[in-house]
């Protein structure tokens, strides 16, 4: 298959990187955490077969740069303006159809909220893991959990945050995220330094500010029919990850999804988690 085609887009406050593989209609991959573009890279062209498949990097992540100067200070990323820059690479390469999205971890939190916003948009949407912790039963421990890890990001440096991170939410039968390039699938290794160079926006600006949106279930209940809540059947043990998923689907009546895998599920394996989502996205809406 040819390499992936490249573009950018002008949005307020940023410059958009995206890529797009593949013919048909289009499928926007939404990368979580401090990936971009590169994170789905694994799964990519098997999903090119039956879709053109639109990743980018999120903005002030890798290749797309926030405007003004670099080392100016920047206040919490919202997801409300990372949603509407999902839903401007739409308008710009799906003007008249509707799309299919993926989205995993802070990438599904704003997949979430492009489906609430912007329901005409869009024909099914899977979010795999959004970390909306306000939708547990106690979400009090894991927010202080995403709270000292940002402050040991502050105080230790990215490391010792991801290291904590990984220490939180282990529970002794999940792999945790690699730290070393080496480590990854061949297929990402090229984007394993990019995304080491993004661990401060996402440790120091996003992680609190995603995981404690509180989704519009009003505006959602009547396109619940669209959405997909996803969760690795490797996660059922780790609550912050596993448990929004779950209520999720249990509050809209949408049904849980499971994929294989875990939280990385689509690094990880991907041949098998695009397998799997392709069959989702065949299923006729709930």
């Amino acid at each position: 298959m040819n390499p992936p085609r490249t573009g950018t887009l002008a949005v307020p406050g940023a410059t958009l990187h995206y890529e797009t593989l593949g013919s048909g209609p289009v499928l926007l991959l939404i990368p979580g955490g401090a990936g971009d573009a590169g994170l789905y890279a694994g799964m990519a062209p098997e999903l090119a077969t039956r879709y053109t498949v639109v990743s980018y990097d999120p903005r002030g992540l890798s290749r797309s740069p926030l405007d003004g100067p670099a080392d100016a200070p920047r206040a919490d990323e919202q997801v409300s303006v990372w949603s509407d820059d999902a839903h401007r690479l739409l308008a710009l390469l799906s003007p008249d159809e509707e799309a299919v999205v993926l989205g995993c971890s802070s990438g599904a939190v704003v997949a979430v909220d492009l489906l609430a916003r912007h329901p005409e948009r869009l024909r099914r949407v899977v979010a795999h893991e959004p970390p909306l912790l306000e939708l547990l039963e106690d979400p009090a421990p894991h927010r202080a959990l995403f709270a000292e890890v940002r402050e040991t990001f502050h105080t230790e440096g990215a490391d010792a945050a991801m290291a904590r991170l990984g220490e939180g939410l282990a529970d002794g039968s999940t792999r945790q995220a690699p730290t070393q390039p080496t480590e990854l699938p061949p297929e990402i290794r090229e984007m394993a330094v990019r995304m080491h160079t993004n661990l401060p926006v996402f440790l120091g600006r996003v992680l609190r500010p995603f995981s404690s949106a509180v989704p519009d279930l009003a505006a959602l209940r009547p396109v619940a029919h669209k959405l997909v809540p996803a969760a690795g059947r490797d996660s059922r043990r780790q609550l912050p990850l596993y448990g929004p998923a779950a209520r999720l689907a249990e509050v809209l009546g949408s049904g849980l999804v499971e994929f294989p895998g875990g939280h990385l599920g689509a690094v990880e394996s991907p041949k098998e988690f695009a397998d799997h989502l392709l069959t989702v996205l065949d299923r006729p809406a709930r």
